[in-house]
């Protein structure tokens, strides 16, 4: 059985996630389908690559991510695929795999890139505005068929790398800022729990407001109140319990944050 993710700004009015489904099951008809998200910002690649790459470590080893965050499409950029680590990944070369290379290079994984310019295995077919349905979803498809990644195009060593906010030490804490809002209104930071202290002795000031500590759970405290956690993927998050953080601090993705703690962490 093969397994393929769907991440895209596409949204969900259009029909334009289905048409590329229909495209993979017509090449790959056993392949199962997961839908990671079709609500990124539409043209935010950054996002994009932040959920990629806090949800492709989920999925079976050999799953098929593709990636259709695409402002560049129809122009020079290149389509990829790439073997990052256990998993396989399509998307366009604009750094949307940017988070899953440098695990795949941290973890001492496999990386294997290739340039997809191998039109035979694209739909016959290709517009200048839908390469989701024209280029990605076949290849996507075909590599579930178990089409080798070599023979879908020339390897490359030069892909596109977004340049992400990383937190710094100050003499007091850190210095960070904001990298993602999500549904509820969270707010997730660069800081990470193992940049942090003692949990009790730790200060988060962001958008003029000042908290205490750091909570365990959204019920240590009442509704209404604001708080600060470690999310689920180990990064520092502001929240209002049972409320929007966003929405109270007039919160936006990079705006900064500064965490005072007791004992700086190296």
């Amino acid at each position: 059985m093969s397994f393929i993710t769907l991440l895209t700004d596409f949204g969900i009015k259009d029909g334009n996630v289905g048409v590329m489904k229909g495209v993979i099951w017509n090449i790959a008809p056993h392949t199962q389908i997961a839908d990671l998200s079709h609500t990124i910002e539409p043209q935010n690649v950054a996002e994009a690559a932040l959920i990629l790459n806090r949800s492709a470590p989920f999925f079976p080893a050999g799953t098929i991510h593709m990636v259709v965050v695409d402002p560049g499409v129809g122009t020079q950029r290149r389509p990829i695929a790439a073997r990052l680590g256990a998993h396989f990944f399509v998307a366009p070369d604009n750094g949307v795999c940017t988070m899953v290379l440098e695990r795949a290079q941290q973890e001492g994984g496999p990386v294997e890139i290739v340039h997809l310019n191998r039109p035979k295995y694209w739909l016959p077919q290709v517009s200048h505005v839908f390469h989701g349905r024209d280029i990605f979803a076949p290849v996507a498809a075909h590599l579930a068929n178990g089409v080798p990644l070599v023979e879908l195009g020339a390897h490359i060593n030069d892909p596109v790398h977004l340049t992400l906010p990383r937190p710094h030490a100050t003499s007091t804490g850190w210095e960070g800022e904001v990298i993602h809002i999500d549904h509820f209104g969270n707010i997730a930071t660069n800081i990470r729990q193992e940049n942090m202290g003692n949990p009790h002795d730790v200060v988060v000031r962001m958008g003029g407001a000042e908290i205490h500590g750091i909570v365990r759970t959204f019920g240590e405290r009442p509704p209404g109140e604001l708080v600060a956690l470690y999310g689920s993927t180990g990064n520092l998050i502001v929240s209002v319990v049972n409320g929007s953080a966003a929405q109270r601090l007039g919160a936006r993705v990079g705006d900064p944050i500064q965490v005072e703690t007791s004992k700086q962490a190296k």
